[in-house]
């Protein structure tokens, strides 16, 4: 009889705990369906600080040798905070960026998907949020030939339920690719400009039709707002063709990358005015100048990347909290368009959580982001009324200052409807 009593007690606590852990599960939603778009993108707010870099090689270009050991890592924030089945595949596409004719079977080895096994939420932060990581090519997931590829990540082995999407790059080596970097022939541009001309051996590939079968892409700090694309060389002699057009791979210089440091929370580094913490972390940055039309001034930057630190904890991966970071530009007499914050950290791309508003009141460009603790490079851009983008509007062009340009080479081969990376260099001044 005590038995059956306790029992009897016991059964409605169970049912109720039951109850609640099949109401907790019923509550969470599934991440909701997005249309691919072949580019890097985020898909929903909450993921954040994505990055995509060669193993152990932060921020550098993400491209990996075909057949070889090489690596590539990818890590990500989702702010939702919980642990979801996360799914990663590949897709060869074109030079343009459209998928190219092929089955996975003809361009991936293996299954062509995989799971994202390592994940750690994150600890005594003020946002809550897990952090994702994976190291690829895999055992499972391998590409067969080189080209460009996108990396596709989405939740439940759902692939219309992406949440990220990323460029990457295979390159096969047969052909080299020689650069040279100097001031533009254009003598109004030689004090703002930097060109570039470049000669490639065709090494043993035989190449039927140079200006049909051989493209060229080249970046500038691996930005996809500022790259140019050859598919015709000045002259082809042998097995060398040569690019040196004097209007053609003519850079405007920029200027170096503006930067904060939000390593620590605790003290405010030299362009941080204000910290201030309530339920969440509120950064408000020193305002920036206007110095389009100023001198030249050696200030030494990342090329546009960011870095994930902290000083103030151990893991800077799992104990950086996030902040929203204020910032605000100067312009007196603004023109009609619109300003953007850019750098690596959102791929440069220009869309409503980045675009700035203006206050006539400070007569500043203003807008808050919400960033992790690390090291930032940014600038701004302007769009106008009639969509002309302009990077320099706030910064000014000079030869000086220091770029990195990647080089890419593409190759037809003859039979064949896909696009091979067969060279690739990065230079800097």
């Amino acid at each position: 009889m005590k038995k059956f009593l306790t029992l009897a007690l016991l059964l409605p606590l169970c049912l109720g705990a039951f109850a609640q852990k099949k109401k907790k599960r019923a509550t969470r939603e599934r991440t909701p369906k997005q249309e691919l778009v072949y580019d890097n993108i985020n898909y929903l707010p909450a993921i954040k600080s994505v990055r995509l870099h060669p193993l152990d090689v932060e921020n550098a270009f993400p491209v990996i040798e075909l057949h070889s050991d090489d690596q590539l890592t990818l890590s990500f924030d989702d702010l939702r905070g919980d642990v979801r089945n996360f799914y990663f595949s590949i897709e060869h596409c074109g030079t343009d960026w459209k998928p190219s004719r092929l089955s996975p079977l003809e361009y991936a080895e293996g299954f062509n998907e995989e799971r994202i096994l390592d994940y750690t939420p994150s600890v005594t932060t003020l946002q809550p949020y897990t952090h994702y990581r994976v190291d690829f090519p895999t055992r499972n997931t391998q590409p067969k030939i080189a080209g460009n590829y996108l990396l596709k990540v989405y939740e439940d082995a759902d692939k219309s339920r992406l949440i990220i999407s990323r460029r990457f790059y295979v390159l096969a080596p047969l052909m080299t690719v020689s650069p040279q970097l100097v001031p533009s022939v254009n003598v109004a541009k030689r004090n703002s400009n930097q060109k570039i001309n470049l000669k490639i051996n065709t090494g043993g590939l035989t190449v039927n039709n140079p200006y049909q079968d051989i493209s060229i892409l080249v970046m500038q700090n691996q930005r996809p707002d500022i790259q140019q694309r050859l598919t015709t060389p000045l002259f082809v002699s042998n097995n060398e063709l040569t690019y040196n057009d004097n209007n053609t791979l003519d850079f405007g210089g920029g200027n170096e990358f503006r930067y904060i440091d939000l390593r620590s929370l605790r003290l405010a580094s030299e362009r941080i005015a204000n910290i201030r913490m309530d339920t969440a972390v509120y950064v408000t940055l020193l305002p920036d100048q206007n110095y389009r039309d100023a001198s030249y001034a050696s200030v030494f930057d990342e090329n546009g990347n960011f870095f994930i630190r902290n000083q103030d904890k151990a893991n800077a991966d799992t104990e950086s909290d996030y902040a929203w970071v204020t910032f605000s530009l100067e312009e007196d007499a603004p023109e009609p368009g619109s300003v953007y914050v850019v750098g690596a950290f959102n791929k440069y791309i220009r869309d409503d959580s980045n675009k700035m508003t203006y206050n006539p009141a400070t007569q500043t460009w203003e807008c808050s982001l919400l960033l992790k603790q690390g090291l930032y490079d940014y600038e701004y851009v302007r769009v106008d009324s009639s969509g002309s983008v302009d990077v320099s509007f706030a910064s000014g062009n000079h030869f000086e200052t220091n770029n990195t340009y990647q080089l890419l080479v593409y190759n037809r081969r003859a039979g064949t409807t896909w696009d091979e990376l067969v060279g690739f260099i990065e230079i800097s001044n």
